[in-house]
């Protein structure tokens, strides 16, 4: 589904990725880690059309995505839910959740709006009430809500725990869980390493801008040097 060869990639002259090979079958999970400042956002900046790359390719569904505008880049299925929420804090739940479909996803609108409060019940009871003002576990879940209304293949989820409560940090990984089980394709980037793995199909460790590990969650959950670099053991 998704197929990333030697990307190179920075800002301006500030090579960040260094040939990054990674790779997502339809149906996955595959989780991205490493610690802050690797270029995880990088890596996602550049699949999603926000910067274009130094080198490398970069296929989607069989298609060179490489260097493509965002909106192209949107239109054919591939949708980032940003680090930090990034909610409209100005605008009301259901208007956030109307603009995820902006480019992709408008003519069910409806409909995917009411699949997405069955989801998110929270969402529904707060649907007139701007965004600006939930919670931070409840922008997480407008974020994701409206990365959804695009009806993605592909939904990329950037540091999707960052600043929740530990309760709330189980909750947005069993629901990321239940997306994946109801067909959805997830490329989840995160610095928590042992909930990603416990629910990945496979991994990639993001390491001084080169991936230094890759192999399946259950195989990587055990290897010395990732329980060394990350889990302290």
């Amino acid at each position: 589904m998704l197929e990333v060869r030697g990307l190179q990639a920075g800002y301006g002259e500030v090579e960040v990725l260094r040939g990054v090979d990674l790779d997502l079958a339809r149906g996955e999970i595959v989780a991205l880690l490493g610690a802050n400042g690797v270029g995880k956002s990088t890596l996602n900046n550049n699949l999603s059309g926000l910067y274009r790359p130094m080198g490398g390719n970069i296929r989607f569904l069989g298609n060179d995505i490489t260097g493509a505008n965002a909106d192209s880049i949107v239109s054919a299925g591939l949708i980032q839910v940003p680090e930090g929420r990034r909610v409209f804090p100005n605008l009301s739940v259901r208007e956030n959740l109307e603009l995820g479909s902006y480019r992709r996803g408008r003519s069910n609108r409806a409909a995917n709006i009411e699949r997405i409060y069955g989801v998110f019940p929270r969402l529904k009871e707060r649907m007139d009430q701007f965004a600006g003002t939930l919670s931070g576990g409840e922008q997480q879940m407008l974020a994701i809500g409206r990365g959804l209304m695009a009806e993605p293949e592909l939904l990329i989820l950037d540091e999707p725990s960052l600043g929740l409560s530990p309760l709330l940090v189980e909750e947005m990984f069993g629901l990321i869980q239940q997306l994946n089980r109801d067909g959805l394709s997830i490329l989840l980037v995160e610095q928590n390493v042992v909930q990603s793995l416990a629910i990945a199909h496979r991994a990639f460790v993001l390491e001084h801008g080169v991936i230094a590990l890759s192999g399946p969650a259950s195989v990587l959950m055990n290897d010395p040097g990732l329980k060394a670099s990350y889990l302290g053991m």
